[in-house]
């Protein structure tokens, strides 16, 4: 009997477990039409400022000095965006293997002489980065408890300010990208300096024909407009992380449903043999009694 008592504990315990990631499922896909809707948002005034910058970039013979490359690149800030939380599958995990494979093969001479620097948002590339010898220089820990604008361009920011001054001669940007619920895009890309050729290629450029009036001046207008493109691109990225989690979690919660039920299906009929094995038993033995009474 003590092992139909385990068999039940089990199948109660499965049956807690299961209301649990049913719940955390809903939350989940609640949350990702609001991250989707912010996102959706999001994209066109992103586009439409990379089409404007692209344009500007194309029109100007000036040298910007965010457009200008390095003649030798001495030292490398890496910006890492994760989770906060866990139960979303291997979504952190993923992003980690990428950002620790471009490290270990394009930049693996800067990582060894300490010229390599790591920026981490969210608490899970914290944790991560964090107990592996990486330098990392900030931590932004629970980002998302309180997800503002305002908050990701002072981090780009102080990159563009650190960038300015020598600090740092390249930037990139890790970030899972939003592709659907059940898919994501890692994301391993330079932002800074920026590539003007890239950018023109990028950008939509279609327009040059028409001859636009400045004012006060291109060069003006590009020392306003490329910091707010890159605080763009890493208000985008934070949204696309974002979003890209809540899918996951969303589609994590819902295979950790299935296999509860799975398993309560198992426990249940093993329950239900044992159950059987314990009742023939019990008959046989009353049998026996019967018969061995009635023979004395």
């Amino acid at each position: 009997m003590a092992n139909l008592r385990d068999i039940r504990n089990r199948i109660s315990s499965i049956q807690n477990t299961q209301q649990i990631t049913k719940a955390m499922k809903m939350v989940a896909a609640a949350t990702l039409r609001k991250a989707q809707n912010r996102l959706v948002d999001t994209r066109p005034y992103a586009e439409k400022i990379k089409d404007v910058v692209a344009r500007l970039v194309y029109s100007t013979e000036e040298d910007n000095v965010l457009l200008r490359q390095p003649d030798e690149v001495e030292n490398v800030l890496v910006i890492v965006i994760s989770s906060d939380r866990g139960l979303c599958g291997a979504f952190n995990n993923n992003l980690f293997k990428v950002v620790e494979q471009k490290i270990s093969e394009d930049l693996n001479e800067y990582y060894e002489n300490d010229r390599l620097s790591l920026v981490t948002i969210g608490r899970k590339a914290c944790n991560h980065f964090g107990k592996r010898g990486y330098n990392v220089i900030q931590k932004f820990d629970g980002f998302f408890d309180d997800l503002q604008y305002n908050k990701t361009c002072d981090i780009m920011n102080k990159a563009i300010k650190d960038f300015l001054a020598g600090k740092y001669d390249q930037v990139y940007l890790a970030y899972n990208e939003f592709k659907s619920v059940l898919t994501q895009n890692r994301i391993f890309k330079s932002v800074l300096p920026i590539d003007p050729v890239q950018l023109v290629q990028d950008g939509d450029t279609d327009e040059e024909h028409i001859d636009y009036i400045f004012e006060p001046n291109i060069d003006a207008i590009l020392d306003d407009l490329l910091p707010l493109h890159l605080n763009m691109q890493l208000w985008r990225a934070v949204l696309e992380s974002n979003a890209a989690e809540q899918g996951a979690r969303m589609t994590a919660m819902d295979n950790a449903t299935e296999n509860a039920k799975e398993l309560e299906r198992d426990l249940r009929l093993e329950y239900n043999q044992a159950r059987q094995s314990a009742i023939t038993t019990e008959i046989s033995e009353i049998v026996s009694g019967a018969q061995a009474l009635s023979e004395s």
